[in-house]
């Protein structure tokens, strides 16, 4: 699987996506292309120096339109806040340090969604498969 080395610029995904361009929008799609795996919190903190005018909400908001819209992807470590990133066009997974909460994508296992497939489906015609790796970063296990 070729991972997504391209990112669009944000005018033009949000466009595709079917949602107004706005500079809070553009902002937060910005901050999630610098900064993959970050938190809503993490893409506010980034977005209010730039767009001062900017409300936890707005940026909230944005992030849920972006979701919905299939322009991120939401992942939810568990004991962790929800995570945004832009990789969305795989069916890839994550591993995340348990000492200091960095979170890494990890391409699939096989190459197509789904790379795992379940011993039982129930009757489920499964599409994808969500892995998370949990562990210790280097940095953290060398501390």
């Amino acid at each position: 699987m070729t991972r997504q080395t391209t990112i669009p610029d944000a005018a033009s995904a949000i466009r595709a996506a079917g949602l107004r361009v706005t500079d809070s929008r553009h902002a937060v799609y910005d901050a999630l292309a610098g900064h993959p795996h970050a938190s809503a919190d993490d893409v506010f903190a980034r977005v209010a120096p730039v767009v001062p005018s900017t409300s936890r909400q707005s940026v909230y908001n944005a992030l849920g339109d972006f979701a919905d819209a299939g322009l991120v992807r939401r992942i939810e470590p568990a004991g962790q806040p929800m995570r945004f990133e832009l990789r969305v066009a795989d069916n890839h997974h994550h591993l995340v340090c348990t000492g200091c909460g960095r979170v890494e994508d990890v391409d699939c296992t096989v190459g197509h969604a789904p790379c795992l497939h379940p011993s039982e489906t129930h009757g489920f015609s499964v599409a994808t498969a969500e892995v998370t790796f949990w562990g210790v970063c280097a940095q953290c296990a060398a501390a």
